[in-house]
């Protein structure tokens, strides 16, 4: 991945801030975005201190014109976007009963909206070049339904894998490739909100009987973000322990 430009964003933490590593550990510049500008400076400081290279960019992809910024910024730091990893989310348990339209409207617009938004101001970019890489990271509740009180959290995960289907048939004249992995269960901030008995609850349905590291999903986003991938676009890779086989 020497000279590739990716943008990672939920970039500070987690599965985001792991695929940044990987991303610079394999030659990339990377452009790492979040909200939380403290955690992704140090996200850039330990990457560079790993001797690669990246940018903290601030930006809230819910807002359009601010994914629309990003990509304009990035291009002006290193020239060119020929990675984007669609990784922000969020995941508030919140049983159905409880749940109020301004939730239900803020998960869609961090988790679904810059799929597209975003997706479309990158590939635009990369067009020209004939070459780019899309990683949408969904759930094993897009594919499967709810769990744990996340039923508006699995419908825009699954909206998340029906896109990606869609703008893989849009830019695929254009060698972009695009695709999902959809995670099981990983040991970040996300699932750590989830009660003790109910976690327990889920490892005991996944054949592997763990939750994943976050190293575990970076390195199969990472591997779809390679050269070694130019075969596969709108697949929706399942990386979870063996809960889901298809």
């Amino acid at each position: 991945m020497k000279d590739r430009v990716a943008i990672v964003t939920g970039a500070a933490r987690g599965i985001g801030a792991a695929t940044a590593q990987v991303l610079a550990q394999k030659g990339a510049k990377v452009a790492v975005t979040d909200i939380d500008v403290e955690l992704l400076e140090q996200v850039v400081a330990t990457i560079k201190q790993a001797g690669g290279e990246a940018t903290a960019f601030l930006c809230d992809v819910s807002r359009p014109e601010q994914t629309d910024q990003l990509v304009n910024d990035v291009v002006a730091t290193y020239g060119k976007v020929d990675i984007l990893v669609n990784n922000a989310g969020i995941c508030p348990r919140i049983p159905v009963d409880e749940m109020t339209e301004e939730m239900f409207d803020r998960m869609f617009n961090i988790n679904l909206k810059p799929v597209f938004f975003l997706t479309r101001a990158a590939a635009n970019v990369m067009k020209p070049y004939k070459w780019g890489r899309v990683v949408n990271i969904s759930s094993t509740g897009g594919r499967i339904g709810a769990v744990h009180n996340s039923t508006v959290y699995s419908g825009t995960k699954g909206g998340m894998l029906a896109m990606t289907k869609s703008l893989a048939r849009h830019y695929a004249p254009y060698n972009i490739l695009i695709n999902a992995i959809a995670p099981g269960a990983v040991d970040t901030r996300m699932f750590a909100n989830v009660a003790a008995e109910a976690r327990d609850e889920y490892v005991e349905t996944v054949p592997l009987r763990r939750f994943a590291q976050p190293i575990e999903i970076a390195q199969s986003i990472v591997h779809l973000c390679s050269e070694e991938t130019t075969w596969v676009t709108g697949a929706t890779l399942d990386v979870n322990g063996g809960v889901v086989m298809v």
